[in-house]
């Protein structure tokens, strides 16, 4: 590897990392991806570890903390049979504030997170990007949806969507191979809500179904013109003193330790917002002391998550568990599919930067109440203070040091939190639901019978106890900025099309990008503008 040459490196093998190698390898470039996890194969997809969707499961949550995966434990959604698919938090750790906790939920191995992520794809609308222009809060992006409009298109039409058209004012409609399916009680909660409650839209999940291999990634393979290592941690992106480029990277063999340099015309990070900001803050250099592109200071600042809330409950007047039939049954995966509620019409009181993912009836016991749980995501305002800074006295398991995460929720923050909570509630309920809990950074609200009243009292006790360590920030996993895009050098990281400012030949196209947190999740934004800025890399490499 220390004498091969590539057109382009791209650092990471996940939702953005996969649509990197498709792009670049369609435009004839030679690429190379450095993952940092092991490869996958059937033995990871074991239909033997498969369970039913569980109300509660603290003891599969205590075991993962007794070997070493104490923070990914704590993810909402963490379930045994994907256990693997989340790193070890004692080789890889990260320190925050004492005052200010943080849940970095990470996954190293092809394809990254898109073996544990909820396979729900939405796009982001002007209220995200011109976040400014909109509230004279936050900072407008250097795009807009217009921008990004037929990329998404594109990336949707890749992956095969399920969803269903429905003209909502504040929640574009993408393009769709699948139709998608409501539950029965989700039909009803919808035409309640939308007859009660003017400006709010109910619609369902636009998603994809599971993969074993990210299809995207399998086609950069076909192309015969990508190389996939595996277990290469990457330790920094180097440059040539002379020109100021990026001349490759330096990484380390995850197994043996051993240093690897290979070198290539341009660079890519595609590790996540935390990982890629991490490596640039690592590559600091005599040109650039204060970390890789970090002319303008920003680099690592206004790191943001969304803000979070998880309420669980039933519907009294519905019974039974529907069967989805949308998408084929998997193997190994549980059913995707639910309902979303999109940030509110512009006519609706109150309208909140907030949405609302769930479902009805898709979980449960026969006969008895239909289940329905919700996640609420809430913008996340900008702050300079909020940022990744690198804890050079800790290390993870290969000598690299660590990041430190400041993520903390400001005044703003709170206010929106709390509205996003009432509107929750008060839709909900207003359309039949009954809630056992609601649960936030704000706190945990119990009601009625209390949180999961089938459980047993000790698992109930231990949830209660786990809940202020749980719902914190990082629990949206939708963590986003540190390496900005802008329409200046001074204030940003990333120019209009993920290029650094300071280093040509560097794209950063993961979520670090963003200059917003958005309401709704940022995969789908991430992918498509990965396919864009590839582009432009390929255009810049050919001129």
């Amino acid at each position: 590897m220390t004498n091969a040459t590539y057109d382009v490196i791209v650092v990471g093998s996940g939702a953005a990392g996969s649509f990197a190698a498709r792009e670049l390898t369609a435009q004839g470039l030679k690429t190379l991806i450095l993952e940092a996890g092991p490869a996958i194969g059937a033995k990871d997809f074991d239909p033997a570890k498969k369970s039913p969707v569980s109300d509660i499961n603290i003891w599969e949550r205590a075991r993962a903390t007794l070997r070493g995966q104490g923070v990914q434990a704590r993810a909402a959604f963490f379930a045994q049979r994907v256990a693997h698919f989340f790193v070890n938090d004692r080789k890889n750790p990260y320190t925050t504030p004492k005052d200010a906790p943080f849940l970095w939920i990470r996954g190293r191995q092809t394809g990254g997170r898109l073996h544990s992520f909820g396979r729900v794809l939405l796009r982001w609308t002007d209220d995200d990007f011109r976040t400014q222009t909109r509230t004279g809060k936050g900072k407008d992006w250097p795009i807009s949806y217009a921008d990004l409009a037929p990329y998404y298109t594109e990336v949707e039409e890749t992956l095969g969507l399920y969803g269903r058209t429905e003209g909502i004012e504040t929640f574009p409609d993408g393009s769709y191979a699948h139709q998608a399916q409501y539950s029965p009680p989700e039909e009803d909660f919808k035409a309640t809500v939308e007859r009660k409650f003017p400006g709010r839209r109910v619609t369902t999940w636009r998603y994809i179904a599971p993969e074993r291999m990210p299809k995207q990634l399998q086609t950069a393979l076909d192309s015969g013109l990508l190389t996939v290592v595996n277990n290469a941690v990457v330790a920094r992106v180097v440059t040539d003193p002379a020109t100021g480029l990026a001349s490759g990277v330096e990484y380390i063999d995850a197994a043996t330790k051993a240093r690897q340099h290979v070198s290539a015309k341009a660079v890519v990070l595609c590790a996540s917002a935390i990982e890629s900001v991490r490596l640039l803050l690592n590559s600091s250099n005599a040109q650039h002391p204060n970390g890789l592109g970090n002319s303008s200071g920003t680099l690592g600042r206004y790191f943001m998550d969304q803000l979070p809330c998880l309420a669980v409950g039933e519907v009294p007047a519905a019974t039974g568990t529907f069967k989805d039939t949308a998408a084929p049954a998997d193997e190994f995966y549980n059913p995707s599919g639910g309902i979303f509620i999109p940030r509110f019409d512009h006519s609706a009181k109150p309208r909140g930067d907030y949405c609302f993912q769930g479902s009805i009836g898709r979980y449960g016991t026969d006969g008895k109440p239909a289940r329905m749980s919700f996640f609420g995501f809430g913008m996340m305002q900008p702050s300079a203070d909020n940022r990744i800074t690198l804890d050079r006295a800790k290390r993870d398991a290969w000598g690299i040091p660590v990041a430190h995460i400041r993520c903390v929720m400001g005044d703003e923050d709170r206010k929106n939190l709390r509205g996003q909570i009432d509107a929750l509630q008060e839709t909900v309920e207003g359309a039949g639901g009954a809630f056992e809990f609601i649960g936030s950074p704000l706190g945990l609200q119990e009601f009625g019978k209390g949180a999961y009243p089938e459980a047993d009292p000790f698992s109930r006790m231990v949830f209660r106890q786990w809940f202020g360590r749980t719902m914190i920030m990082g629990a949206a996993i939708h963590e986003t900025g540190g390496a900005r895009m802008g329409d200046s050098a001074a204030d940003s990281v990333l120019n209009a099309h993920n290029q650094s400012w300071d280093v040509p030949n560097l794209y950063v196209t993961d979520a670090s990008a963003f200059v917003s947190s958005g309401v709704t999740g940022t995969t789908l934004t991430l992918m498509a503008l990965t396919v864009r800025a590839c582009r432009h890399l390929a255009a810049s490499l050919r001129s």
